[in-house]
């Protein structure tokens, strides 16, 4: 009887070869002892699983990275508070105004707006607050580096963009977790200062977090 002893290649799941284990045709199960080289050793099977077993083992934390991520980002509560005192430092001013505030992804989380203030100034103030969020700069910044001419002009086109003052970021511990805004006041300025009001509110609770 001829004795024809083959190799079986073992993968692991990303196909690379951990062992290479004999294979045996179906006459050569029958050749038991005739054929002892077409019968695999029993330690040596077992010694290769195990290497087998250890290699796909050893691949398994790459697919057990990190798959949630988390930051800091305001909650309603901090942002109604600063929307509260935005209003109120504006009302003190005599304007009639609407404060939006956001979270670090530039939702909307709060909105005020005095009942004698334009129907305009909601979504105004909105976009102005998700323009300073989704660019990581305060919007009076923005509108004297998109103006006409400049390289970054073509921002102003983009949807919901506000490139007018009064959007401000809100920072803690040196992380972006949020975005004010006012709409309704004279000019860009006095937005600014009624959303610097807003942020003053909650700036220590938020960096004590």
């Amino acid at each position: 009887m001829t004795c024809r002893v083959q190799h079986q290649t073992v993968f692991n799941h990303r196909w690379r070869v951990v062992a290479h284990l004999p294979a045996m045709s179906r006459d050569d199960r029958f050749a038991g002892a005739a054929c002892p080289d077409a019968m695999p050793n029993a330690k040596t099977t077992v010694a290769l699983m195990t290497i087998a077993l250890a290699t796909l083992g050893a691949s398994v934390p790459a697919f057990a990275q990190k798959m949630l991520a988390s930051f800091p980002t305001l909650t309603t509560d901090a942002a109604l508070h600063a929307a509260q005192a935005a209003l109120a430092q504006c009302q003190k001013q005599g304007y009639t105004v609407a404060v939006a505030v956001t979270d670090r992804a530039g939702q909307p989380l709060a909105l005020l707006r005095d009942n004698l203030a334009g129907p305009h100034t909601s979504l105004t103030a909105i976009n102005k607050a998700y323009t300073a969020a989704s660019f990581r700069t305060d919007t009076s910044e923005l509108a004297a580096t998109t103006q006409a001419g400049k390289p970054s002009s073509g921002i102003r086109q983009l949807p919901q963009v506000v490139a007018v003052g009064g959007g401000l970021m809100v920072r803690a511990k040196g992380s972006l977790v949020g975005a004010i805004a006012v709409s309704g006041a004279p000019n860009g300025d006095a937005d600014e200062a009624c959303a610097k009001a807003g942020i003053a509110a909650i700036n220590d609770a938020i960096e004590l977090e």
